[in-house]
């Protein structure tokens, strides 16, 4: 069989503990999905490897997204100067080439 030695299927499980995740408090069986409650308060569940138990709670997504994704928030270190944005110009060079009534020839 090509089953994955117990030890393998550990640490990958182990590697999950801690993960944060965000769940829409809404009454009912109502929708659960973000995109469709972005005002909805939300739950915020941490794995502990068995279980989602409960960590805190945020007013709404983008709180929520606040608190899942941190890095989201920092500014990059990678951001350099601002490129220079594009001059005037006509842009002849990205449309098509009318047909020259010389015969196709460059005059030099």
């Amino acid at each position: 069989m090509d089953d994955e030695p117990l030890k393998d299927w550990a640490e990958r499980r182990d590697a999950k503990i801690g993960r944060l995740r965000a769940v829409p408090v809404v009454s009912g069986g109502g929708p659960r999905a973000s995109h469709l409650n972005p005002d909805a308060p939300r739950a915020i569940e941490r794995w502990n490897g068995h279980t989602w138990e409960p960590h805190g709670f945020a007013a709404n997504l983008a709180e929520a997204k606040a608190i899942l994704y941190p890095e989201s928030n920092e500014p990059s270190p990678l951001q350099g100067p601002v490129p220079k944005p594009l001059g005037s110009g006509t842009g002849k060079h990205r449309k098509p080439q009318a047909p020259r009534s010389d015969g196709g020839r460059a005059q030099g």
